[in-house]
Formats: structure tokens, C-alpha cells, sequence
């Protein structure tokens, strides 16, 4: 029996490792026998995560503090993980904002802000994780959360930078797609809809987002927790090898419409 999703003895890093998606994703990874990088600003929440992915699924893990706005922290973030685990074979770019507000309130700082995070930090963590760990050892896998509003806009929460910003990293995909593949290193996007976590179960149960998906969304609900392990896990297998510059939505089906 082929093990098609088989991860043992494999480095993952998960940026925006502290809560939700993120988190949800490191434990799936974890599942398939991949040890985990926690990477994220808040020190306790990282270190928590690690400690809770260690004990329940007996892999190896590491909190490392990173601001991915912040070259130098980056470079040093690798740096530790190469020290610690001598490879790193997944990187999941998950760290992001959203600013919400209408276009036309929309300050220079909120716009540069969400480029900053979502896009150049995006880039700024490939770079330096195919640079010291994945070109050398030619093999690589890239997946990088974009967002359905990468692909579309939207009417009801307004949020023109995030559109901007998250439709700059399916495009950034595709060109390191292009420029890695020989490499051996894949780079895919995942475009999630709208899923629920504690942040958002209040909004999302609202009159109003409950009328949307009825409306929007063919599925007729959010996504729920776990919906988006089984696509980071095949974008991450090794069996997954000729799959790459996809950007695969997660929505239940809302940019199909």
C-alpha cells in the first residue's frame, strides 16, 4: 500500500502559527509525520502550540519568534531552523493581516501595512528558506494562503489592500512557480473562504453572513475547522510533485459563481 501522503522525517515550517488556520494546518502536517516550526510574534502562544503538537502527535517541533516584516528576523528564523533540523522541506506562508475599511478612508500606512505582511513578507520567507534549504537541496514544497478575495472582490466586507495584497500573492506563486520548478521546488497558493474560529463565529453567525452564504456561497455555509488540512497536506506531499502555480480556492465554491 503506497503511502501517498506520508510526511515522516520531513520539516515544516507554519508562519502565523499562534491561533486559527495556522494552527489547524501545523496539526494536520504533524498528522502525516511532519516535524513542526511554530512561527509567530507572540512567544507563549507559539511555544504552547509546539508543546501541544509535540505531545499529541510525537513529532518534533520548534517555536522560533519571527516578524516576517523584518529581513533580518527571517534570515535568523532560518538560520535556527537549519541549525536545529538540518533541512526544511515544507513552508506554509500563513502569517497575514486584513485591514477593513472603505477604499476611500483607507490611510497610506493601512495599505503599506498589508503589502508589508501579506505580500513582501510572503516573499521575504521564501526567499530565505529556498535560498538556504530548499535550492541546495533541490526539493521543496511552497504554500502560500492567499484568499478567494485574492481571486475576486466583494461587496461585503471592504477591504481593497487585502484584495490587493492577496491577489499580488497568487501572482507571486505563479512567478516562483515558474522561476523554482527546476529546483524540484513547488509553489502553490490556497485561497480559503470565509472559516470559522473563535474570532470570527460571532460574525459569521450573524443574520447578515448567514443571508450571504444562503446567497453566495453554492455550499450554503462557512468553512469549518479542518476543511483546509486535506489541501495543505496534498500540496505538501511528496506525491504531489507535478502540481505547481495552482491557486486552489477553499470556499465552498464562491468563486465558482
Amino acid at each position: 500500500m503506497k503511502a501517498y501522503f506520508d510526511l515522516k522525517g520531513q520539516t515544516a515550517i507554519v508562519t502565523g502559527c499562534s491561533t486559527g488556520l495556522g494552527v489547524q494546518m501545523a496539526k494536520a502536517l504533524a498528522n502525516q509525520g511532519a516535524n513542526i516550526v511554530a512561527v509567530a510574534r507572540r512567544v507563549e502562544k507559539i511555544e504552547a502550540v509546539a508543546a501541544e503538537i509535540k505531545n499529541e502527535f510525537g513529532v518534533q517541533t520548534l517555536a522560533v519568534r519571527c516578524d516576517i516584516t523584518d529581513t533580518q528576523a527571517v534570515d535568523d528564523m532560518v538560520k535556527k531552523v537549519m541549525e536545529t533540523f538540518g533541512r526544511i522541506d515544507i513552508l506554509v506562508n500563513n502569517a497575514g493581516t486584513g485591514a477593513v475599511a472603505p477604499a476611500e478612508d483607507i490611510t497610506d500606512e493601512q495599505f503599506n501595512n498589508e503589502i508589508n505582511i501579506d505580500l513582501f513578507g510572503t516573499f521575504r520567507v521564501s526567499r530565505a528558506v529556498a535560498k538556504a534549504a530548499m535550492i541546495p537541496a533541490k526539493y521543496g514544497r511552497i504554500i502560500n494562503i492567499a484568499s478567494m478575495y485574492g481571486l475576486v472582490g466583494n461587496k461585503v466586507a471592504p477591504c481593497s489592500p487585502y484584495h490587493a495584497a492577496k491577489g499580488g500573492v497568487v501572482n507571486l506563486t505563479r512567478g516562483l512557480a515558474a522561476e523554482w520548478g527546476k529546483y524540484n521546488i513547488t509553489v502553490n497558493a490556497i485561497c480559503p473562504g470565509y472559516f470559522y474560529s473563535p474570532l470570527t463565529k460571532e460574525t459569521l453567525d450573524s443574520d447578515f453572513f448567514q443571508q450571504n452564504a444562503q446567497t453566495m456561497i453554492p455550499l450554503s455555509r462557512y468553512g469549518n475547522e479542518g476543511e483546509l488540512d486535506s489541501a495543505a497536506i496534498f500540496l505538501a506531499a511528496p506525491s504531489s510533485a507535478y502540481v505547481t502555480g495552482v491557486a486552489l480556492p477553499v470556499d465552498g465554491g464562491y468563486t465558482s459563481m
